[in-house]
């Protein structure tokens, strides 16, 4: 009877179970929340009519305004709900304000006979009271499906159509979109009649709670927007949730001294080695040019983002916005972000798929090669859908081939059926290469965990088709983060760590016991928070106090993986060139600069995602930061530092792996230049910018309203647009010494590995 190897026995089946349990657990709570927001979304009345039953507006309206909102790109320019771009305002908070004044200075005229902006502080503060009374209170029927408004909410209506008229008309004011951008009426009306709903849904109090929809966002003293009890509560208890999950993983990490990322002894035999590598790892080089190609053109536009922030109506002498508007700028640099991150990720896949199969099947290269054009169809094809969907080119078409409009997946849906085929095609290729694996028992486990976690990416992605563009946004809300942050922070994550190791065993630095233990235990640590954790976007999108306690109590969870990496760091410095046992030689790794990127990878998380993350995560601090700077200051440290790192990491692991040593040396330099550049160029853009804007920014909202710091008001400040100034050298040292020289590495390295074919 042949017995089994001693690192198989030695693995308990209960990390296998536990991965299951915190899964299927996860998922089963998510699910539940996920469906309760159907039944908890702010309704969307059949009718809105005046206090003489009059209409206003209806229900096709409110629904024929979101679609306006979409087709125009408008969540690229600002937020409802605290939830799109910063450039704008949010539409929903400055309607809600903009109706706050009008009542306002109906009461006061009424009352006082005085215009509001003259009261003295006590008539101010009655007036303030009496407003929050009128807008608190609930006029919507159930029985009837109608929703009353007062004489002040009618009469501000027809008065909003005005001012968001005026609003589109001029890009100075609006953040840089074209002249006269929305000009035709009926589209204003139900344009209008969307910001309405939404603003009403963020004041009046849910039946029977004495708090709105949205939980009382945004905080806007002057209608009784405040922050709750609730908020307050599970805030606190958040942060016991924290210490207690740190406590107790670093008390198993301190009783066995197995877990991380061990060295392993000197006689393990790298399989991937420099110079070697097969016709389908060749081929992946050319996804590595087009990954550094798109970042390139992905933070040259974040730079002209950068200057329609300071200095929004001119751009050295030129009217950008009437020929690249903010809201394209901004959807091409988001998706750019998303485009490179995801190449690097497929294409280091191929890499080590067909290093862990060793045997690469015939014709690999070919789907690799089909693979590519596909990818570059998708690309191509998607940002110029986009742009000529904001320019109204596809008619009643524009969600299938132009710009569907929400943050993140502004892509068509015809492209996002591309995508999915695509990733599903990649599966196969990763299948075909790794097959050879699953026949072996050392690498059989480590293959199947590979398989998995790449499997789950485009499954994940699927929750993009569940809505549409007149699903209640709040129901929307819900599946858009399942995308952006479960399939993004969760199970791109989870594969981000089968690649970090299946690429250190690969290079033989790490036994096989140890790279399944890591897998299993980041598994464990990032899903048992990530995935509930996900609910924390939902505290204000019009879901229940119950998702916000579920939420924060789990999203601190999601800063304990991110804490550990600071002990990974540790353990990639020593596995860069452990020391084996004398009179063993010191083992050398080539592909350092990989692990240096690695090493940046570890930093990046626990700033961005942990520091950073935690910082806007709770429910109190929330409240007053969604839709801040301070986001974006989280979303550059986090999605640059963290993904983008590990992006780069796969890109020098794949250019290194392609090339000898005497062919390594020029892309090396220019490697070297790269790496510094884009950690010094990422970390002055924190430094000099986003954060300090993003903390004066929330004392702005603290001291003068939601409304008020996300609006011109605020980003007009001299000091603001000095900041905003002083990003530029940040953004010169990230393109100059950080992006471009890793196009070079990746150029002059497709060129060498061509030159044997042209002789």
């Amino acid at each position: 009877m042949q017995t089994q190897p001693f690192e198989t026995r030695d693995l308990s089946p209960w990390w296998r179970r536990s991965v299951a349990l915190v899964f299927f657990i996860g998922m089963g709570i998510l699910i539940f929340i996920s469906v309760q927001a159907y039944r908890h979304a702010p309704p969307i009345p059949a009718a809105v009519v005046g206090p003489g039953g009059e209409p206003v507006f209806t229900k096709a309206d409110i629904e024929a305004g979101q679609q306006v909102f979409l087709k125009y790109a408008l969540m690229q320019n600002g937020s409802i709900w605290g939830h799109g771009s910063y450039l704008g305002p949010d539409f929903s908070a400055r309607y809600l304000h903009e109706l706050s004044n009008d009542a306002g200075s109906a009461l006061a005229s009424e009352a006082f006979g005085r215009d509001l902006a003259i009261l003295d502080d006590g008539q101010r503060a009655s007036i303030n009271a009496q407003v929050a009374l009128l807008l608190k209170e609930n006029r919507y029927d159930a029985a009837s499906n109608t929703l009353v408004f007062t004489e002040a909410e009618k009469v501000s209506f027809q008065r909003q159509m005005g001012f968001w008229s005026e609003y589109f008309a001029h890009p100075t004011n609006n953040g840089g979109l074209p002249s006269k951008y929305i000009s035709d009426p009926q589209e204003l009306h139900q344009l209008t009649a969307f910001f309405a709903w939404a603003a009403w849904a963020s004041v009046a109090n849910r039946p029977d709670k004495p708090y709105s929809y949205t939980n009382n966002f945004p905080y806007d003293p002057t209608v009784g927007n405040l922050l709750t009890s609730d908020a307050i509560l599970w805030s606190a208890l958040s942060v016991v949730m924290l210490l207690g999950g740190l406590a107790l993983v670093l008390f198993t990490f301190g009783r066995f001294n197995y877990l991380g990322w061990k060295g392993g002894p000197p006689e393990i035999s790298p399989i991937m080695r420099p110079g070697q590598a097969t016709a389908g790892q060749k081929a992946v080089v050319k996804y590595f040019v087009i990954v550094a190609l798109l970042f390139l053109a992905q933070v040259m536009i974040g730079g002209a983002l950068a200057h329609y922030r300071a200095d929004p109506g001119d751009f050295y002498g030129i009217d950008l916005a009437q020929y690249l508007p903010s809201n394209v700028l901004r959807t091409w640099h988001l998706q750019l972000a998303l485009f490179w991150i995801a190449t690097g990720y497929v294409a280091g896949g191929l890499l080590l798929a067909s290093s862990l199969g060793q045997n690469e099947p015939r014709g690999q290269a070919t789907g690799i090669h089909l693979l590519f054009w596909a990818l570059v169809v998708l690309v191509v094809g998607s940002l110029l859908g986009e742009i000529l969907g904001i320019h109204q080119l596809f008619g009643s078409l524009w969600m299938w081939f132009g710009h569907q409009g929400w943050e993140f997946l502004e892509l068509g849906r015809f492209w996002q059926v591309i995508l999915v085929v695509g990733l599903s095609f990649w599966m196969w290729l990763l299948y075909r290469a790794i097959a050879p694996a699953l026949q072996d028992p050392e690498k059989k486990e480590i293959g199947w965990l590979f398989l998995a976690a790449a499997a789950s990416i485009p499954v994940f992605y699927l929750p993009a088709f569940f809505f549409g563009s007149t699903t209640n946004f709040a129901v929307v809300d819900t599946w858009r983060f399942w995308i952006i942050h479960l399939w993004v922070e969760g199970f791109f994550e989870l594969f981000v760590t089968v690649l970090v190791a299946v690429t250190f065993y690969q290079l033989g630095v790490v036994r096989r016991i140890n790279v399944i233990r890591v897998i299993y235990l980041d598994a464990i640590l990032f899903l048992s928070g990530g995935i509930i954790g996900t609910a924390h976007h939902w505290y204000w999108t019009g879901q229940t106090n119950f998702t916000m306690a579920l939420a924060a109590m789990f999203s601190a969870l999601e800063v304990v993986p991110l804490t550990l990496l600071t002990l990974d760091a540790w353990d990639f410095v020593k596995l860069t060139g452990t020391k084996g046992t004398a009179p063993a030689p010191r083992k050398v790794i080539p592909h350092k600069w990989a692990f240096y990127f690695l090493m940046s990878v570890g930093f990046w998380n626990f700033v961005g995602a942990g520091v950073f993350g935690f910082l806007i995560n709770m429910p109190v601090v929330s409240y007053f930061e969604a839709g801040t700077v301070l986001t974006l200051n989280h979303g550059h440290a986090a999605l640059l530092g963290a993904f983008g790192m590990l992006a780069m990491a796969l890109l020098v692991l794949c250019l290194r792996h392609v090339l000898s040593d005497d062919q390594w040396v020029a892309p090396e330099k220019w490697v070297k230049v790269s790496f510094w550049g884009m950690n010094v160029g990422l970390a002055l853009m924190v430094i000099t910018n986003l954060f300090p804007v993003g903390v004066l920014q929330i004392w702005d909202v603290l001291s003068n309203g939601y409304w008020h710091a996300r609006g011109l008001e605020f980003m007009a400040q001299d000091r603001i647009r000095m900041l905003e100034w002083a990003s530029l050298p940040s953004h010169g040292v990230l393109i100059v010494l950080g992006v471009i020289p890793m196009v070079i590495a990746a150029g002059l390295t497709y060129l060498k590995i061509r030159q044997p074919q042209r002789a």
